[in-house]
């Protein structure tokens, strides 16, 4: 089994922020503090199940993947990971803004962006390579985990490679809002996420910061223990 804590590099939204308070409302639950939240009024009315249709996603808190989970290599400490980050941020980036939509990616809800995002893409790059010395290897185990017959010839080399099959050319920005909803469900749930998501007003989104998740065990959530603002490039 992947050895705990785990870690990953992910976007997560500015604390407090309309963004933020969207996606840990609708999970119910507040990476930052730990602590379940209150859903939003009249999610439940609207979908009873709620609390079920977003279990997966609150797992892990209201994030964009950068570098996926992972356990530290040998010889390899949270104070250095943490260091790493920093030291990461404080470079020069490109920042990406994008316009964002809530729809469907592979028959979960997210906030994605509507086109795709070059210097978006070459962030989460830059995450996936910067910080891959801290990656454990996969165990056999972890790799069986990832159905490696089901993917592409060149997500099994990312996989093998990084640990991660959706990196790279791969790679596909999301805010995961939902699990897997079967067609029938999906359309009637993103006509109510797109009418919540509307009222914040949020015409762009900024991926202008990074920040390390820790899960200490195969039983707790995902909660951030470090954010750093990205330096924005001259």
């Amino acid at each position: 089994m992947t050895g705990f804590p785990r870690y990953a590099i992910y976007y997560a939204a500015e604390r407090g922020s309309t963004l933020d308070r969207f996606g840990t409302q609708l999970l119910g639950y507040d990476a930052w503090t730990g602590e379940d939240v209150t859903f939003p009024d009249g999610i439940t009315e609207a979908a009873p199940d709620w609390r079920e249709v977003t279990s997966d996603p609150r797992k892990y808190g209201f994030h964009a993947t950068l570098k996926a989970p992972f356990a530290l290599a040998p010889g390899k400490t949270e104070a250095q990971l943490v260091a790493a980050c920093a030291a990461f941020a404080g470079e020069p980036h490109a920042i990406p803004r994008f316009r964002p939509v809530v729809d469907s990616v592979s028959g979960f809800i997210a906030v994605i962006p509507v086109e795709r995002s070059l210097p978006l893409e070459q962030l989460a790059a830059d995450c996936v390579t910067a910080f891959d010395a801290f990656r454990a290897a996969l165990t056999m185990l972890d790799r069986a985990r990832r159905n490696p017959e089901k993917l592409t010839e060149r997500q099994r080399d990312h996989l093998d490679r990084w640990g991660y099959p959706y990196v790279m050319e791969e790679f596909r920005f999301h805010m995961t809002l939902t699990g897997r909803l079967d067609a029938a469900r999906r359309w009637g749930v993103i006509n109510v996420l797109r009418e919540r998501f509307a009222v914040t007003g949020l015409d762009a989104i900024a991926v202008d910061r990074i920040a390390v998740f820790r899960q200490d065990d195969p039983e707790t959530r995902f909660r951030i223990i470090g954010d750093w603002a990205l330096r924005p490039a001259a």
